[in-house]
């Protein structure tokens, strides 16, 4: 019988970025490993797809992504030599469209704000120069975070009323979730959903395929229930984040130190063969 392959997916911000500085050198061993073993590395964040582009040119990662809180996820073209069921040819991606389209959610958050009087800010009404002042980002890297097409960050900026505009969004039939700075309003779209939808064609490709995911806040309870070995690195938010996967490996270090020290772990305990 085969060895398994292996697969791993992560989260970016606070996993294997640092949560301030957005630096992943500290990870590098564990990446450099990955790319020689010819292990994949599918980044599932919340970041778009103008963001993530550069990162993983300086990553050096030519693995799928999925973007936005699992609204889409994007496959090099030539990837898999099989037809990938629903997938759109967009320039040098296959993209599995699983969210609601940008524009209805900024419409929705509008319309609930207003039904309950609790205030937002959302990225669609914000300036680049406000994005920068909130995140840390770069204006250009700020002005890259608002090119969005399937979920909007947002400031409840009425923070005792949250709850009632939280239950008017899931009223509305949307979904939200909390990151590390902002909540976000989706569509019926979460990581989990797009990295199993992901896994499957891995599984054709490659045939058994065992799963590490990472992540370091309650936005990624999802992702972390749907593989294989999770792992929960540490953070402000690591209890919330373990309380809702309780299994979870724990790292002893926060950011893309933390992520070094897991992976670098499981790929010595699993010997997995080389992928692709």
């Amino acid at each position: 019988m085969s060895p398994e392959s292996l697969v791993v997916v992560s989260d970016l911000d606070g996993t294997l970025l640092d949560h301030a500085t957005y630096d992943f050198e500290p990870a590098r061993p564990a990446l450099d490993r990955l790319r020689d073993e010819g292990i994949p590395l599918v980044l599932c964040t919340s970041k778009t797809r103008a963001e993530v582009e550069p990162l993983r040119a300086a990553l050096g990662n030519s693995d799928p992504f999925i973007i936005e809180n699992g609204g889409g996820v994007y496959i090099p073209a030539e990837y898999f030599s099989f037809e990938i069921e629903g997938a759109e040819l967009r320039g040098a991606y296959r993209v599995v469209s699983i969210g609601d389209p940008y524009p209805d959610l900024v419409r929705v958050l509008e319309r609930v704000s207003l039904a309950t009087g609790v205030r937002v800010l959302g990225f669609a009404s914000m300036s680049d120069d406000a994005v920068a002042d909130a995140t840390g980002l770069t204006l250009h890297k700020a002005r890259l975070a608002r090119e969005r097409e399937f979920d909007e960050p947002f400031v409840i900026l009425d923070v005792e009323r949250a709850r009632d505009l939280l239950a008017a969004i899931t009223r509305e039939g949307k979904r939200w979730t909390r990151g590390g700075r902002f909540h976000h309003i989706t569509g019926a779209s979460d990581k989990a959903t797009a990295f199993s939808r992901l896994v499957a064609l891995y599984r054709r490709d490659l045939g058994p395929t065992r799963t590490i995911g990472l992540g370091d806040a309650p936005n990624d309870a999802g992702l972390l229930r749907v593989v294989d070995v999770p792992i929960a690195v540490a953070s402000s938010r690591l209890a919330q984040l373990h309380a809702l996967v309780p299994y979870a490996q724990v790292t002893k270090l926060p950011g893309p130190a933390g992520w070094n020290e897991a992976v670098l772990s499981l790929l010595d305990a699993h010997h997995p063969r080389s992928g692709r």
